[in-house]
């Protein structure tokens, strides 16, 4: 995985993005992750179209959905606000975690805190337990940490790649 630039972030975002990479590099078969704000906007992603490892794993040269992190965001936004819409009418309390196995694939979404999400789209032979222990492990470092003015940065940080200035 290429990491992103981190030059210019505050220490908790260099942080974020470690703990990104680190998950993509210990799972086998990651095919592209998203970090999501409550509202639904992509706050941190991998860059799925390096992840050389997870490209080897298919058999087909495909790479996350539509190989876009912000359809990945999409996805996971849609996902997050359908279960706890579920879990409202069903009075079951907070949602944890969604999986959904598909014959190609797998989407395990978590929550991180106040609303945000986790999303990691992963190959037909990527290990959903160890795929969700090294999630458990992400949310769990990155909760405490994932406060406004840290999410408001990773937005920041967002927008100037994708119009390529550099911060």
């Amino acid at each position: 995985m290429t990491a992103p630039s981190t030059f210019g972030l505050s220490r908790e975002a260099r942080n974020l993005h470690w703990l990104l990479t680190n998950l993509v590099e210990e799972v086998p078969g990651i095919l592209s992750v998203a970090v999501v704000s409550s509202d639904g906007l992509l706050l941190l992603s991998s860059d799925p179209g390096s992840n050389d490892a997870a490209r080897r794993a298919q058999d087909t040269p495909r790479t996350g959905p539509r190989g876009s992190a912000a359809d990945l965001a999409t996805i996971v936004s849609g996902i997050g606000s359908l279960t706890v819409g579920a879990s409202k009418l069903m009075d079951c309390g907070p949602v944890k975690h969604t999986m959904v196995a598909m014959d190609e694939g797998s989407l395990f979404v978590m929550s991180i805190s106040d609303g945000s999400l986790l999303g990691v789209h992963g190959s037909a032979d990527c290990d959903m337990s160890v795929m969700a222990y090294h999630m458990a492990l992400f949310v769990g470092r990155a909760g405490h940490v994932l406060t406004p003015e840290l999410r408001s940065e990773l937005r920041q940080s967002l927008e100037s790649e994708s119009t390529g200035s550099t911060r």
